[in-house]
């Protein structure tokens, strides 16, 4: 355990935290001396997770997107582990496909949960963080910097994210509170492990520059993140390349546009590009959750 980070005896949030990007984060906190409140759709490997950790960890069943069990989250969160110094908005899901063939309840259902699921979040513990004088950190993407076709939804809400997150930053300076921004490439998780199971993605990262293609361990990744929290970044690239977009960022929408014009058609005749639902273990997850909340079938 690191004894000199600034996060050690201090309380983070991490939402999403079962599994991939989020189980990683909790390990490399907890390995700086942070109490942990692990937020996400699965009890039983939430509570696997928080046992593992050597740190005191609280794991709390809750969906981003539904502001009531956030709040009841947010007050048992300070009930046991005191305020929060840090949270960090990883909860997240994904689905590609063409747009025009998509579940239109999927499309949607990815927005919810990675912007507004953020926003909700960010909101819940505002308080907290006003009183910590902390530090919010909103997981972006790649696809926040240039969009790519059949990923329509996460595209949009990994921008609309973003841009959440750019605006967030710009009220609550004056409190004292630091927003932060992490932009993230592919990484080793189960949703991307699923991706590549589907023709209509497997294809697309294929199409991508070398360096864009490379997948990253969800460890590393963390490692930097959890570097970028400890120093209030306002931006955190992982891996460190992608900041060399950020100038050339409005030079990216008509490249991609070039390159598909030329690569669908291609695609297209070799295969069927079809939806492929929320993907990997967390997309299942989330289907399972939202399952009681649906109406009875036409």
């Amino acid at each position: 355990m690191r004894s000199s980070s600034p996060l050690k005896d201090r309380t983070v949030v991490v939402t999403g935290a079962a599994r991939g990007l989020g189980a990683a984060l909790a390990h490399e906190i907890a390995a700086r001396g942070a109490r942990l409140a692990l937020l996400g759709h699965e009890g039983s490997p939430l509570e696997e997770l928080a046992a593992r950790l050597p740190t005191p960890a609280l794991a709390i069943e809750v969906d981003v997107t539904d502001v009531r069990a956030l709040e009841r989250a947010a007050a048992e969160v300070r009930a046991r582990l005191g305020r929060p110094s840090a949270v960090i908005a990883n909860a997240g899901v994904a689905a590609g496909g063409p747009f025009d063939a998509t579940d239109p309840a999927d499309w949607r259902r990815v927005v919810e949960v990675n912007l507004v699921g953020s926003a909700q979040t960010a909101r819940t513990f505002l308080p907290d963080l006003y009183a910590t004088q902390g530090y919010y950190l909103q997981i972006a993407s790649l696809a926040a910097l240039g969009s790519a076709p059949l990923m329509s939804a996460y595209c949009a809400s990994k921008a609309g994210a973003e841009a959440f997150a750019h605006a967030l930053r710009a009220e609550v300076a004056h409190r004292g509170v630091g927003v932060g921004i992490a932009y993230l490439n592919w990484i080793d998780t189960d949703m991307v492990r699923d991706a590549d199971q589907h023709a209509v993605l497997r294809e697309l990262r294929a199409l991508m520059p070398a360096p864009a293609r490379r997948v990253s361990s969800a460890e590393t990744v963390a490692d930097r993140l959890v570097h970028g929290l400890e120093h209030r970044r306002t931006a955190v690239y992982a891996p460190p390349w992608l900041r060399l977009l950020q100038p050339v960022r409005a030079a990216l929408p008509p490249l991609i546009l070039r390159r598909s014009r030329r690569a669908l058609p291609r695609l297209t005749a070799h295969e069927p590009l079809t939806p492929t639902g929320l993907l990997g273990a967390g997309g299942a997850a989330d289907r399972a959750a939202m399952k009681p909340q649906k109406g009875p079938e036409p």
